[in-house]
This record gives structure tokens, C-alpha cells and sequence, in this order.
């Protein structure tokens, strides 16, 4: 399958609190919060939604089309990316301004208060998706993640004048678009991607029901942290796949992009979609065990033992002829 990854491109910089951000908000001030956190560490890694996917995909054998939109200091990035296997050739470089930027700093809880600077990538609803399928020889599935808020409609909507299946994730643009806004990104889509929090904010905000989400869309899939995946397709049993054991949690961002990742591969790879939750587990653990979205390493025989022991040898079986 060749499949491109719409989405944000940009530089993490995430730090870590030792405490608690609960303890530090007094209820009845809320409506007038002003606090600064001392922190511990600071990381600056490459990040970004769409560069993150398609890191984990590369990683896993396949070569994704990454579409989205850097300043002219994206050189190193675009070497680091294209060695792990993704193709940057459908990449806008603004003249006018920077990389984006993501600011993060996590609680020893594992919550996060964070900022994006959108920099160059508003610049990403100017790209055409269809001279990008041109090049590559058509696309069979597109990937609609957190970008700048007409990029991901532009998108949306060309995919649905090209005949082009497509996925939606709208996760961190969900605060800012209004329903109508989200009815038209999820209107047709093969996939929806969504974390529990946010398939109950996707709800609130459409003001349509699980099941009529369902009447839209071929297949949910909503992450639950520990808890797992769930599965669901209309007319047929919901599926739940327990969440891949994790050795050491380090950082958590860039974890959902890791499962799509995962989940994406093994679509790509004609497998089930009991597989494709159980590799994006998997390569979910490794992201959230390493200090970085880009930081884990998927070395075949430790992660076909790691498969077997969390989902049994019939699923390590089917996979291992698809790993690099």
C-alpha cells in the first residue's frame, strides 16, 4: 500500500516536572490560573504528528509519504527521516518561516501541559494532495493528522473529490474546531482515530451518537492507555485488545503516534485489525520507553519475542514475515 501521512512536522521540546500539576491548582481559582513550573530536564527532539507516524512506519519496512509543511531549517531533520526509510519529497519548505514548534512538560503522573507554535505549518493548506499521489503512482489510503485546521479540511475534502480512502485524526485540533468543523473530517473516513477522552469530546462536540459516528465511518479505533484498544465496526462485535506490557514508561509523547504507526503497518500488510492494534501496542511501548517520539529502535527478534509473549506465537507467526 502506498500510504502519505498529512500531519505536523515539528521539534519537541519536552520537560519534566517532579511533581504533581493536581497539587498545584486551587479549585475555586481556576478561572484565573497563573503558575510556572521548575523543571528537571529538558529534551529537544524531532517531533511532529505526521513525522512521528511515519518514523514507526519506516522502522517497520515501509517507505510512508510524509506531506507537510517546514521551514529551511528542516536539512538534518529530512536526512534523519529519509534514513528510516520516509519519503520527504512531498515536504513544503516555507521561505518565511520556522519549523514548528511543540512545548511539553510532563508531571511525574504522566500528564502533560503543552504549546504548539504552528511556524511554517499553516503554510501546509496550500499543498495538493493530488500531484503528490501523481508522483508516487496513486495513493491507497491517506492520513489525515493534527495539522494546521484548513490543511486537514482541504485534505479531507480532496480526498473525497479524488476517490482516495482516508483516516481521520483530529486529537489535538479537537479543542479548537467547532462540530461542524469535525462532522466534515469524519464524514466517509475508512478510520477514526481517537483516545477515550477524545471520542467523548468528538461526541459532544458533532452532537452525534457512537452509533451514529458509526453510520460514517468504516472503523473506530479508540486507544485506552493501559487499558488497551477498542475496535468497533457497525454490525459487528466490538473488539478489545489488551495494551502490550511496558518495561519502563520514560515519556509519553508521541505514544499515539506510535499505535498508528503499528496499526497503520499491518493494514498496510493486508493482516486483521485484532493484529494491527496488537503491533501498534507493541510499538507504542517502545516509544513510551524511550525519551523521545524518535528515539526507540524496533529490532526484529526482540520485538517478535516481546509479540509472543503479550499476544501468543499464532500472532508473532503471522507477523514475522512482514518485519524488516
Amino acid at each position: 500500500m502506498r500510504i502519505a501521512v498529512t500531519g505536523s512536522i515539528a521539534t519537541d521540546h519536552l520537560m519534566t516536572f517532579p511533581g504533581k500539576f493536581a497539587d498545584q491548582l486551587i479549585p475555586d481559582q481556576l478561572h484565573r490560573v497563573s503558575l510556572s513550573f521548575l523543571v528537571d530536564e529538558l529534551e529537544i527532539r524531532r517531533g511532529g504528528i505526521a513525522a512521528n507516524i511515519c518514523y514507526g512506519m519506516g522502522s517497520l519496512g515501509h517507505r510512508p509519504i510524509l506531506v507537510g509543511s517546514v521551514g529551511d531549517d528542516f536539512a538534518d531533520y529530512r536526512s534523519w527521516l529519509e534514513r528510516h526509510g520516509v519519503d520527504t519529497d512531498s515536504v513544503h519548505v516555507s521561505e518565511l518561516r520556522h519549523t514548528a514548534r511543540f512545548l511539553c512538560t510532563t508531571d511525574e503522573e504522566h500528564n502533560q501541559i503543552a504549546s504548539f507554535y504552528a511556524g511554517a505549518m499553516s503554510e501546509a493548506r496550500d499543498i495538493e494532495l493530488g500531484p503528490v499521489a501523481d508522483r508516487v503512482g496513486g495513493l491507497d489510503l491517506v492520513m489525515i493528522s493534527p495539522n494546521d485546521p484548513e490543511a486537514m479540511v482541504r485534505h479531507t475534502e480532496e480526498c473525497r473529490e479524488r476517490g482516495l480512502a482516508f483516516a481521520a485524526d483530529i486529537s489535538q485540533q479537537l479543542a479548537r474546531m467547532d462540530g461542524a468543523q469535525i462532522r466534515g473530517l469524519i464524514e466517509g473516513a475508512a478510520y477514526l482515530f481517537t483516545n477515550e477522552y477524545e471520542k467523548a469530546l468528538v461526541e459532544q462536540k458533532t452532537g452525534w451518537s457512537d452509533t451514529e459516528i458509526l453510520d460514517r465511518v468504516q472503523t473506530r479505533v479508540t486507544t485506552l492507555g493501559p487499558k488497551g484498544v477498542v475496535i468497533t465496526r457497525k454490525g459487528q462485535p466490538e473488539t478489545h485488545v489488551p495494551a502490550a506490557p511496558v518495561d519502563r514508561a520514560v515519556e509519553p509523547t508521541g505514544v499515539g503516534d506510535a499505535f498508528r504507526a503499528g496499526f497503520l503497518s499491518t493494514v498496510a500488510w493486508g493482516l486483521s485489525l485484532e493484529r494491527a492494534a496488537q503491533v501498534g501496542n507493541l510499538v507504542a511501548a517502545h516509544a513510551l520507553e524511550s525519551p523521545g517520539p524518535q528515539e526507540y529502535r524496533l529490532e526484529r527478534e526482540v520485538f517478535l519475542t516481546r509479540l509472543t509473549d503479550a499476544y501468543g506465537q499464532s500472532a508473532a507467526d503471522e507477523i514475522a514475515p512482514h518485519l524488516p
